[in-house]
């Protein structure tokens, strides 16, 4: 969700209650080597590998996202059920990188600064009416309105016009293109490959146009993003990596944010409270568990300045938590040990998210525990902040 649409909330380092029962450190024969390795790690040499792993991660994802392109151009060129799933593995396969880049925003960066494209990216939840056909509703949506003409202008034009949930354009309106409603309780949506041949369905021509248009919107804004993480241009980047310490404190805030007010708070705790499926974030393709895992692998690799690179290899220099560790090597590995019970918890969420929700399923007790983990790291990233010379962050709160 948009960072405009999320009430923020001013931290004080200094008036931080820190909650009991946190994991510990680990083995204190590690601390004198932590703090060795951190010692010559400076503001502006973290800034500069966060800029780096920020750039291969947004590459990572075009790179998926075009793959996924040319899955449904194959698609829409011949619509058959078996051309659908691989659609639909490909955009499967893409959010598996951009789940990892949401730990990039919430400081005003491109991505979501007064221009960035964030909500026309991965705005949801998703009114599906506003797009397509739904049941009950034959004729509703922007396909099925003739006088509506489908171009990217227009997507961008009309995304969340009226409304935060008018969604036309992103990841989400793609996944209900590829999907459809989810109807069933125990899997994703099943939308028909013969919703895209003519004479089969009505406007199977415009709802072809519009999944490749929509399609094409995020490559651009996908390859916007790619190009203002470039090395040696004159870019956001390169203002970045010379802002030493005020680099680190947005580095820190959009950990932090995505911690507690959108993954814990906006994407996990109003889903638990309200137990609705239309709260989940991916619900047409019961994807909302991967997303979390990503989300929260997204965090623990900026902090220990690691990544994965789509092709196998391992990105790896300075992170926060090497910048922590110079000055309080305790703190950095409780944070540390924080981070990865939250990844662990993400990753151990059952499919479908939507029944795990549930009060009674063995699977709730699990999304509790990793909202209360996210909650906990958050803290311990805003005391982290602190160690480091950065005293007031403001973060995203739920």
């Amino acid at each position: 969700m948009k960072l405009n649409a999320i009430a923020a909330a001013v931290l004080s380092v200094s008036t931080l209650w820190l909650s009991p029962g946190v994991a510990q450190a680990q083995t204190t024969s590690q601390a004198p080597k932590a703090a060795a390795a951190a010692a010559s790690v400076d503001h502006q040499a973290v800034a500069r590998h966060y800029a780096a792993l920020v750039h291969a991660n947004y590459s990572d994802t075009l790179a998926a996202a075009k793959d996924m392109q040319a899955a449904i151009a194959t698609f829409v060129a011949a619509p058959s059920a078996d051309g659908l799933n691989k659609a639909r593995q490909a955009w499967l396969d893409a959010r598996e990188f951009y789940g990892q880049t949401e730990a990039f925003r919430f400081y005003g960066g491109p991505i979501d600064d007064d221009k960035g494209p964030e909500g026309q990216i991965n705005a949801w939840p998703l009114d599906e009416a506003y797009v397509d056909y739904v049941e009950g509703k034959p004729n509703a949506g922007l396909i099925n309105d003739a006088k509506f003409k489908i171009t990217k202008a227009n997507l961008v034009a009309f995304n969340e016009r009226g409304g935060e949930e008018n969604i036309a354009a992103g990841w989400h309106a793609i996944e209900f293109l590829l999907w459809g409603q989810d109807l069933s309780e125990t899997g994703a949506g099943d939308r028909s490959f013969e919703d895209y041949v003519d004479g089969k369905k009505p406007n199977a021509d415009r709802r072809r146009q519009f999944l490749t248009v929509a399609t094409g919107l995020l490559i651009d804004d996908l390859s916007y993003l790619t190009k203002a993480w470039e090395p040696g241009k004159k870019n956001y980047r390169a203002k970045f990596e010379k802002g030493g310490k005020e680099s680190v404190r947005k580095i820190i805030v959009g950990l932090g944010s995505l911690s507690r007010g959108e993954l814990a708070g906006e994407r996990m705790e109003v889903a638990l409270n309200s137990q609705d499926q239309e709260d989940e974030h991916s619900c047409f393709s019961d994807n909302t568990h991967r997303d979390a895992a990503t989300n929260a692998k997204g965090i623990q690799n900026v902090w220990l300045g690691q990544y994965q690179r789509r092709d196998g290899s391992q990105l790896q220099g300075p992170g926060v938590r090497d910048l922590v560790a110079a000055k309080n090597v305790a703190l950095a590995e409780k944070t540390t040990a924080q981070i990865a019970e939250s990844v662990q918890g993400a990753a151990s969420i059952p499919a479908p998210f939507d029944r795990a929700i549930i009060q009674g399923s063995a699977g709730r007790p699990i999304v509790e525990k990793t909202i209360a983990s996210l909650v906990e790291q958050s803290k311990l990233l805003v005391e982290s902040a602190g160690a480091v010379g950065i005293t007031k962050l403001t973060l995203v709160e739920p």
